[in-house]
């Protein structure tokens, strides 16, 4: 998956961040923290900080530790929230850390880290908006707003 945007979420008053599959159109809307999402955003948008944020520190601390984050899994969806992995790789063992989905993104879009999600969180939540082809970004925009206007979080309770 990668990461299509961060948008905001009017009626919930929260941040959304939104997955794409890589192979066809089907997003993943997952609400998240005020605070992930600026950390999301400053990094895709490039913004560097004096001093490292709480997800560069977790960088630089998996690194310092000659780590490797090998690839962030969202893998589950339970009572509307989502679960998320961090696999971290050190010497030759991987070692899996539970996390929020945001924190993981947070960090995956520092470390390059491959993001995944679990089938059947695919399956059960992921939405299909627009046809997705690199010119029809604005045929998705549209078609996630309305969906916007009529969904809330506890739509996702699985």
């Amino acid at each position: 998956m990668s990461i299509y945007g961060v948008s905001f979420d009017i009626g919930a008053k929260q941040p959304i961040v939104l997955l794409k599959t890589k192979n066809d159109n089907k997003f993943l809307p997952i609400w998240i923290g005020s605070n992930e999402a600026t950390a999301i955003l400053m990094k895709l948008q490039g913004v560097e900080t004096a001093r490292p944020m709480t997800h560069d520190l977790l960088n630089n601390v998996v690194s310092g530790l000659e780590g490797e984050v090998t690839r962030i899994t969202v893998t589950d969806l339970r009572d509307s929230t989502f679960f998320a992995l961090i696999t971290v790789r050190v010497a030759s063992k991987e070692i899996e850390i539970d996390s929020r989905p945001s924190d993981a993104l947070a960090l995956a879009v520092r470390t390059d880290a491959p993001i995944f999600a679990a089938d059947k969180v695919i399956e059960d939540s992921a939405l299909v908006l627009g046809s997705a082809e690199p010119g029809d970004t604005e045929d998705v925009v549209e078609a996630f707003k309305e969906f916007l206007d009529e969904v809330n979080p506890e739509d996702f309770a699985g």
